[in-house]
């Protein structure tokens, strides 16, 4: 089966059971998708906790998550990541630990991993390793199952070159592509990221059927506008509300409305030691056997680096 004559429609007639979880202090919504005929669940982008200024690592979210599974008495089939995030440390290899599954992101993550060699002086050797760590690397579009529900994933770059959606029976979880209709898209200013790519990838979402539900990787509270999160929309809301990507705005209007706005943002707060852990499947490097975050020294400051060293 490929992606042009798969039968969405035939997944509305599955509907997952949905938890989500909110991680306040990165925006993140964390889910656990289950069949409840078979039992069989995925979860999906979550998040470890940790205290920058401290360096400080704790388990509080996951652990929710692994406490509503075993209340549940599901069974974690999948722990599936939609891209590599750079605004939190994942918690899948932890969560994998402690209930088991296997661990898939798509497979242009290797590409995303060639990126930050040389910034974090990661070799060849490690970097294979680092790869290992993931049980299943997507292909641009296959088709999986959670315990009975089919479900699929397919490619979406754009904020990453390596973001993937994934569609479980009824519900699209559709990881830093877009946001809830009234905040609109992620950014694309990451390197090998495109507001290009991102407008292509959000028409084929759009492509899906209307009444498709979308699970919000992120939601952030709109300027001005309502006072609480949201995580749910459809794809049919996208489609006519989406502030930045509604029907009829073109490419050309989208890409100069998303590069603008990228240009006012700053880098996520958690975005080094993010990608040194999350390039691993949320396993924390090391060295000398003990768990070791490095922190490069912007290279604006390269040229003073030895007077201060």
């Amino acid at each position: 089966m490929n992606e042009v004559n798969y039968n969405y429609e035939s997944q509305l007639n599955h509907s997952p059971v949905v938890k989500a979880f909110f991680h306040r202090s990165s925006f993140t919504f964390s889910y656990v998708v289950a069949d409840s005929l078979t039992k069989q669940c995925a979860v999906i982008d979550s998040v470890l906790d940790f205290d920058l200024p401290s360096g400080t690592l704790s388990f509080e979210s996951a652990d929710a998550i692994a406490e509503y599974i075993e209340q549940e008495g599901y069974t974690v089939e999948w722990i599936l990541e939609t891209h590599m995030h750079a605004d939190h440390l994942s918690a899948a290899a932890y969560i994998k630990s402690k209930l088991g599954g296997k661990v898939a992101i798509g497979k242009h993550i290797a590409d995303v991993q060639e990126m930050y060699q040389d910034v974090f002086h990661v070799t060849r050797a490690e970097l294979a390793e680092a790869r290992r760590q993931f049980d299943k690397l997507w292909e641009d579009f296959e088709t999986f199952s959670i315990g009975s529900i089919p479900a699929f994933t397919f490619y979406t770059p754009g904020h990453t070159p390596a973001d993937v959606v994934y569609g479980i029976g009824n519900a699209l979880f559709a990881g830093d592509t877009l946001f809830m209709p009234d905040f609109g898209s992620a950014r694309c200013d990451f390197p090998k990221g495109s507001a290009k790519a991102m407008y292509k990838s959000a028409q084929k979402i759009f492509s899906l059927p209307e009444s498709m539900k979308m699970f919000m990787c992120h939601d952030y509270l709109p300027s001005g506008g309502r006072t609480e999160y949201h995580y749910e929309t459809t794809i049919g809301e996208q489609k006519l509300l989406n502030i930045h990507l509604k029907e009829g705005v073109s490419e050309e209007v989208f890409v100069q409305l998303r590069e603008a706005r990228d240009k006012t943002l700053s880098l996520p707060v958690y975005m080094i030691p993010s990608l040194q852990v999350n390039v691993r499947a949320g396993k924390l490097p090391e060295e000398h056997g003990e768990p070791m975050l490095r922190f490069p020294i912007n290279s604006i400051f390269s040229k003073h680096s030895k007077d201060i060293s």
